[in-house]
């Protein structure tokens, strides 16, 4: 009995041994599988390039893995990449552009006013688009007092736009610019003329420590309120029937101070 039961032990033993050799093997092939699944993570990790794309589109941009260590920053230059691209083209397209409207303003003059020789050339330009006629006297009175503040456009001999202002002092306190008069030739709009006489004046005024520019147009002159709208001038006040032609006035003005 005894030798049987030695014997049995150690079969026992002996398939404990075999077991336990088993086990051991077995752990240390799921150790070995995991420390392969590790390192192959992390070649995978730190890895800049997928041999195949994802197709998920979450983990790889362009054959770029989002790895902890390159994926932000990959697809931060991606994006930078293509907002480069995007200005670079937008870049191209201003460049495009730019000659040409260039070339349509390079062959206007803008000069101040100089002498009465200039007269003629500016009432016939106003008097084309006014809805109220003016005299002579009219001109004189605002481009005597303050020729500073009178500005030509001029495409070789011909003047093709003109704007006259006036500056003083408004009920005592405020001293405001005026623009009583602009115009331009219908064959130069559209190329900003407008816009830099309007400019040149409000410059003008400004170096003359003006506080602020009034101006009136017809309701109905929708380019005119929106070049003015476009300097900032605002709406201020609206004049019923202020032409002699009916047409109700809006009040413009741009407050410097």
């Amino acid at each position: 009995m005894e030798a049987a039961t030695v014997d049995s032990n150690d079969e026992v033993s002996k398939s404990d041994i075999t077991k336990g050799k088993v086990k051991s093997m077995k752990n240390s092939n799921v150790e070995d599988i995991a420390t392969l699944d590790i390192e192959s993570r992390l070649s995978l990790q730190t890895s800049e390039n997928c041999p195949e794309p994802h197709t998920n589109g979450l983990h790889q941009v362009n054959g770029i893995c989002d790895s902890p260590e390159r994926g932000t920053d990959a697809i931060t230059g991606l994006m930078n990449k293509t907002q480069n691209m995007d200005t670079s083209h937008s870049n191209k397209s201003e460049n495009v552009g730019a000659p040409t409207i260039e070339s349509k303003d390079s062959d206007i003059q803008y000069v101040s006013y100089t002498s009465e020789l200039q007269m003629p050339d500016i009432m016939k330009l106003i008097q084309k688009d006014l809805s109220e006629p003016y005299s002579i006297y009219t001109y004189r009175y605002f481009i005597h007092n303050w020729p500073k503040l009178c500005f030509l456009a001029m495409h070789e001999e011909e003047c093709v736009g003109a704007i006259v202002c006036k500056l003083d002092i408004h009920r005592k306190v405020i001293k405001r610019g005026y623009i009583a008069m602009l115009a331009v030739d219908v064959k130069y709009r559209k190329r900003k003329i407008g816009s830099n006489l309007v400019r040149r004046a409000i410059r003008a005024m400004v170096e003359d420590d003006a506080d602020e520019v009034v101006l009136e147009t017809e309701i109905t002159n929708r380019p005119a309120l929106r070049l003015y709208e476009n300097l900032g001038f605002v709406r201020d006040k609206r004049l019923f029937r202020y032409y002699l032609n009916g047409v109700d006035a809006l009040r413009l003005k741009l407050w410097l101070r």
